[in-house]
């Protein structure tokens, strides 16, 4: 039987140009989220092993699945602190190629659930950001669910939150709790980060939360994170947020809010899919 209560921890780290300083950092930061806050569920941010935005780092930095130092790492730590953990995001190489993968931990310390960035950060806002990640990655082509004693966890990272139709399959595979690890800037961040946020929890009737990397305000010329980790109820309610500098957010999730909200106002399941498939021209 589900347990429909837990504590979760999001871990808003700074990420340096050093990977052994950064593991060193999200080390720190979940065993505090344990220690601390006694957390069940902890999340670390999008690239927590390699500034944003840097494609050169990004190929520098990335490991290999079979020895990956990171990896090692995050097993290590969720089994030893008996806690599912939700390994944000790291460049992983294949071959040629290099993906942007989230892992996910059981408390056994095993790869549970494994997720590459389907949709790719490619965008032009002329003189505020321009940035195509294709340049260096690779898309992955394959949905994720990190199945727990709590819930199920659809996992996305950063810019898949854009697309509404990822979180749907997700919803109609059983998920309840749609994690995001990302990396949002500061020219989207202010006008996007809490709206999607709100608008999948309103889409889905479900939690959404998000954990992004803290502000480097000492790096005046890189990728500039926005912050704000947040939690969001199915209502479409912020819960809980950080500001842009370090931290830990500690949120307990109370699960049966998604059944007494889906009985209010139940738009999962009065959708028509019988008028709509396949998204028709009129």
């Amino acid at each position: 039987m589900l347990k429909r209560s837990f504590i979760l921890s999001l871990c808003q780290m700074k990420q340096i140009s050093n990977k052994e300083s950064n593991l060193q950092r999200a080390e720190e930061l979940v065993t505090t989220a344990v220690k601390l806050y006694k957390s069940n569920v902890v999340v670390l941010p999008e690239f927590f092993n390699c500034p944003n935005g840097n494609s050169k780092l990004a190929q520098e930095f990335a490991e290999e699945e079979s020895n990956s130092q990171t990896l090692q790492m995050l097993k290590r730590l969720a089994k030893n602190l008996n806690i599912y953990l939700i390994g944000g995001s790291f460049p992983e190489k294949e071959g040629q190629k290099l993906y942007n993968t989230c892992y996910c931990i059981n408390k056994q310390g095993e790869v549970s659930a494994k997720y590459r960035k389907v949709h790719l950060f490619d965008i032009d806002i002329p003189g505020k950001m321009t940035m195509k990640e294709s340049d260096t990655l690779t898309a992955g082509n394959t949905l994720t669910i990190f199945d727990t004693e709590y819930c199920k966890f659809g996992i996305g990272i950063c810019y898949d939150m854009r697309f509404p139709e990822l979180s749907q399959t997700l919803k109609s595979n059983g998920v309840e709790f749609l994690m995001f690890p990302s990396a949002f800037n500061t020219t989207t961040g202010p006008l996007h980060w809490e709206l999607l946020q709100r608008s999948r929890a309103l889409d889905n009737n479900c939690f959404v939360a998000t954990c992004s990397p803290a502000r480097n305000l000492d790096d005046t010329t890189g990728y500039q994170v926005y912050g704000y980790s947040t939690v969001v109820d199915p209502f479409g309610k912020v819960i809980s947020n950080l500001g842009y500098e370090e931290g830990i957010l500690q949120t307990t999730v109370n699960l049966n809010l998604i059944d007494e909200i889906g009985q209010q106002i139940p738009t999962f399941k009065q959708k028509r899919f019988d008028v709509y498939e396949g998204f028709k021209k009129i």
